[in-house]
């Protein structure tokens, strides 16, 4: 039999719906699995509705009494109710979970309620249990999940999961040997990118607030902004991976062109047959005529001829800009070599005065000694 979850409310959050209706608290329930740790978020009325549907089901209300519901104030405006809801809430459900007595818990009101996967179900726990990731969205649910150290570290597995993926994807695409096989591929890593960095936001977030609440040491703290460090690194090296050409499209532009390709560009050839060259006028509107001995670029492909003159444009104004900016180094550097130069010559100044001084010195001593020796 496996163990029963651990059962937290460490958090709360208020959420405000997108209708711009009243506000309410989310209570952040943890479950800590054997294999996994998740967050599920319920509002005070689902609590009410789980109660409700326990009693009913089992015929006798939990060991531990729903915390009552208070009419004259809200969790709202009122932090001290927020913190005692909370620690009845997070009562009534331990006692739940840790009751020998079970049938509260094999009931499938309290599996739902958790988002468990189901007795009978034979799929998989964790797919299951992260597909139903609480209310009012899974992005909330992530948000409330960095806030707690523990699965914190497991949305960092995730996200960890999530580059290995693009990884695999990135891999399947080079080797692809058609386009469709690449642009799905291509499509499935740049899906897994934008899912790891959200994780990564709501990390970072999840970690500035440990830190302001002091939930973790300086030096778990240290570490983990290290872990993200290296995290947004891996995820700039990815999305560059992302944007290259792959090897089969590179293959593919090397290629020799066909009929159809000769046809869109030059014209069919048929024309009227005197020989004027009538074919090139069928050339595609608005395109810029091919045959420059520098070869395309994914910049200039897609590009007219008034594009490809605005591009040159802005990359001279590019390398202007980076030639003044290597000028002001230089003239820095001009400076500092000048600086270094009258600190030398004035430090041989000074060694010159020293090395004087020691002369009329050792002049000195010559004369004392001279001088002992006829007192001797």
């Amino acid at each position: 039999m496996a163990p029963p979850a651990e059962i937290t409310i460490p958090t709360t959050s208020l959420h405000t719906p997108a209708d711009n209706s009243k506000p309410y608290t989310l209570y952040n329930i943890t479950l800590r699995l054997p294999l996994r740790t998740f967050v599920v978020q319920k509002r005070y009325s689902d609590f009410a509705t789980l109660h409700q549907n326990l009693t009913s089901l089992v015929g006798t209300p939990p060991p531990t009494a729903l915390p009552g519901k208070s009419w004259f104030k809200s969790t709202v405006s009122s932090p001290e109710l927020t913190e005692d809801r909370r620690r009845g809430l997070e009562s009534y459900l331990r006692a739940i979970a840790e009751s020998p007595d079970r049938r509260w818990r094999d009931t499938p009101a309290w599996r739902t309620f958790l988002n468990l996967p189901n007795m009978s179900s034979t799929g998989n726990s964790a797919a299951s249990v992260r597909a139903g990731y609480g209310l009012p969205s899974r992005d909330a649910a992530n948000a409330a999940a960095a806030q707690d150290p523990g699965t914190w570290l497991d949305l960092h597995g995730e996200m960890k999961r999530d580059f290995q993926e693009a990884r695999r994807c990135l891999a399947r695409r080079d080797s692809a040997t058609d386009n469709s096989t690449a642009l799905e591929a291509g499509s499935a890593a740049k899906k897994a990118l934008v899912k790891a960095g959200g994780l990564l936001t709501v990390l970072g977030d999840g970690l500035r607030s440990m830190q302001d609440a002091k939930r973790l040491g300086e030096g778990e703290i240290r570490r983990r902004k290290d872990l993200l460090a290296a995290a947004r690194v891996e995820r700039e090296d990815l999305e560059k991976l992302s944007t290259t050409v792959s090897a089969a499209a590179k293959a593919s532009q090397k290629a020799m062109p066909s009929a159809a390709d000769k046809a869109a560009l030059i014209g069919n050839g048929n024309g009227n047959g005197n020989g004027n060259g009538g074919g090139f006028s069928k050339a595609r509107a608005g395109g810029r005529v091919l045959g420059a001995p520098l070869p395309e670029s994914e910049r200039t492909r897609e590009l007219d001829n008034q594009g490809v003159v605005q591009l040159q444009r802005q990359m001279m104004k590019e390398q202007d800009e980076d030639v003044e900016e290597l000028a002001k180094i230089i003239r820095r550097q001009r400076e500092m070599a000048e600086a270094i130069h009258r600190e030398v010559e004035e430090q041989t100044e000074m060694l010159d005065h020293v090395n004087t001084q020691a002369d009329i010195l050792t002049g000195k001593v010559n004369v004392a000694k001279n001088r002992t020796k006829k007192i001797s």
